[in-house]
């Protein structure tokens, strides 16, 4: 069609006509879909035992039209060959992984991510008799990551699951090494890409097997609909298809409408998203009252050549921390005026929240979690920037 990601975003995955001679693809809501006749029912199966994407629907759980019309478009835009919906990120990364591995294997993850995804590594997957293993961004990130991932290896890991950007502390992982000794010993790699989009990155262009999106975030973009995605290449999607039938974590289809909707714009939001984290991360650095700013696109990152060489925008998130303990920290967050505090990101509008507050009241589990109490995290939305800096400015005035 084009390379222009904007175009993709509108255009991709849908029919040119649509019934009715509607624009908007319409929401299919049926669970089930009938046969005018055994012949037909025959001729469905044949498709369906061949693995043909183009098979008709048969049940709600299995497949829908508006969701098939959302995969289309995710796929396009990640430049994958096929991708899946799910009921949420979360659903998307455990079904994924439980189609994957199997008793007795072994998973390599980079600790550097999201929670709960550590929580399914750690507290589920070795109930099953899979075996973990948690890697630091710091290490994986050296001029020797190379060495490390393949020190890291085992004969019977299966899997590399990895985040980038990282939350909280935007790591950006250097995907070319990491997907270099992935395949030299055939371990299959899966990366969470919920912060950079595919419009900042294309993790299958760097030799990543499978790309994962909470598209509740970014690609839906408004804060009303829970949604997860894979992409990948047939034979790998397969598996996972399969397995989502078995669990049923399929989206809904009006969750797919939303999704569609969100994201004809996804290009335009996200461009904007950039712009205005980029500015608050350059303002963040020169206030006496911030000891630390964490943003891809500064400098002093300590990922910023990969970030430069790999992305071709540093993202809607920036994390920071202020000079002061848990109260003061909490006393910012407050007196902020424009940002809602909230634990999600990647919607129109910013949304600010101290971290460790989310993750336990308990000093101690805060502690064990490797997020500072007095760490931020912003998320910066299609404000006007210099809006959002001078309600920044003046909490900090005031602090």
């Amino acid at each position: 069609m084009t390379d222009h990601f904007s175009t993709i975003a509108v255009h991709a995955g849908e029919e040119r006509r649509k019934p009715y001679g509607a624009l908007t693809t319409p929401i299919v809501q049926t669970s089930t879909y009938t046969f005018a006749d055994t012949a037909e029912v025959v001729d469905f199966m044949q498709h369906k035992t061949a693995n043909d994407p183009a098979a008709r629907d048969e049940y709600g759980r299995y497949s829908n039209p508006t969701q098939s019309a959302a995969e289309h478009k995710i796929a396009a835009l990640e430049r994958g060959q096929e991708a899946l919906l799910f009921a949420s990120g979360m659903c998307a990364i455990t079904t994924t992984v439980l189609a994957l591995l199997s008793s007795g294997d072994h998973l390599l993850m980079v600790r550097d991510s999201y929670r709960r995804t550590r929580d399914f590594a750690l507290k589920c997957l070795s109930r099953w008799g899979i075996e973990v293993t948690l890697m630091s961004a710091q290490v994986v990130n050296t001029g020797s990551a190379a060495e490390a991932w393949a020190a890291a290896i085992r004969p019977n890991t299966r899997l590399i699951l990895a985040e980038t950007p990282t939350n909280p502390y935007l790591r950006v992982i250097d995907l070319s090494q990491m997907t270099a000794v992935a395949r030299e010993r055939g371990v299959i790699t899966l990366l969470d890409s919920t912060f950079a989009t595919p419009i900042n990155l294309r993790p299958l262009e760097h030799g990543v097997d499978l790309v994962m999106h909470s598209a509740t975030k970014y690609l839906a973009g408004h804060n009303d609909m829970l949604a997860g995605a894979v992409v990948g290449r047939p034979e790998l999607v397969a598996p996972i298809r399969e397995m989502r039938g078995i669990l049923g974590g399929v989206s809904s289809p009006h969750d797919a409408y939303l999704l569609i909707r969100g994201l004809k714009t996804l290009a335009l939001r996200v461009r904007r998203q950039n712009e205005n984290a980029e500015r608050i991360a350059q303002f963040l650095e020169e206030q006496p009252a911030v000891c630390r700013v964490y943003y891809p696109g500064l400098p002093s990152h300590p990922d910023h050549d990969t970030a430069r060489r790999q992305m071709t925008g540093f993202g809607g998130v920036v994390s920071f921390e202020i000079g002061g303990d848990t109260e003061k920290t909490g006393r910012f967050v407050d007196l902020l005026n424009l940002p809602y505090i909230g634990p999600t990101l990647g919607g129109v509008e910013s949304i600010v929240q101290q971290q460790a507050m989310f993750v336990s009241l308990d000093p101690g589990e805060r502690q064990a979690s490797g997020i500072t109490d007095n760490l931020v995290r912003f998320a910066a939305g299609i404000e006007d920037a210099d809006d959002l800096i001078a309600d920044l400015s003046q909490a900090l005035s005031r602090l």
